[in-house]
């Protein structure tokens, strides 16, 4: 696994934003800008793709240790930040807000409890063949007698 791998699969696990990573890293003097920062995370195959070397990860989980923790004159709870990183997140806004489905039914007359439908609503259905083409031929299935795996050599 390489440095860009385990930078954006931090990035995801702790849904942190380019800014929010510049500003981890200032925690411990290290200046990166968010262009640099964004080379990190391009397709390996793009032009402006950049490897993530050892000293900015090195800095980066030092400054999210920081971050997380505090410092010890000041000390954090690490949930409460985690948190604050989530209620950060904006909500998706829909434009349409969801109707409860209700179904109708296709023959209101049909769908009546208190009264039979009317002969003219009732369709027949059509006759549904027992046997399909070539009738009376016994199927295959028919044909294999099963041994459920006993021998009959007694």
């Amino acid at each position: 696994m390489t440095n860009n791998d385990i930078f954006k699969k931090l990035r995801v696990a702790l849904m942190l934003r380019d800014d929010q990573i510049v500003e981890i890293l200032e925690l411990v003097d290290f200046r990166i800008t968010k262009s640099e920062l964004g080379a990190f995370f391009r397709d390996e195959k793009h032009e402006n793709y950049m490897e993530c070397g050892d000293q900015v990860l090195r800095n980066f989980l030092n400054g999210l240790v920081i971050h997380l923790r505090g410092t010890k004159e000041n000390p954090k709870n690490p949930n409460d930040v985690l948190a604050k990183h989530k209620a950060q997140i904006p909500a998706k806004a829909t434009t349409k807000e969801r109707t409860e489905f209700k179904a109708k039914p296709r023959d209101e007359e049909k769908s009546r409890g208190d009264e039979a439908p009317s002969q003219k609503s009732a369709a027949k259905k059509p006759f549904k063949k027992q046997f399909p083409k070539g009738n009376n031929k016994t199927q295959v299935v028919e044909k294999v007698k099963f041994n459920f795996g006993k021998n009959n050599k007694g």
